[in-house]
């Protein structure tokens, strides 16, 4: 039960981490969710490629 905790601290930290980071590059908002969604996109297509060799 603890280390769930202990993850979802991370996670947050996480989070905060990289926002701060893409603050300090003046990043606006659109181009931000515009990276945010090719990531997606990356991690999509090489689990799909993973998935499909088994």
């Amino acid at each position: 039960m603890s280390g769930s905790w202990v993850s979802i601290i991370w996670l947050a930290g996480a989070l905060v981490l990289a926002m701060s980071a893409l603050r300090s590059h003046r990043m606006n908002a659109r181009k931000g969710i515009t990276m945010a969604l090719i990531w997606v996109a990356i991690f999509f297509v090489a689990a799909a490629f993973f998935g499909a060799l088994g």
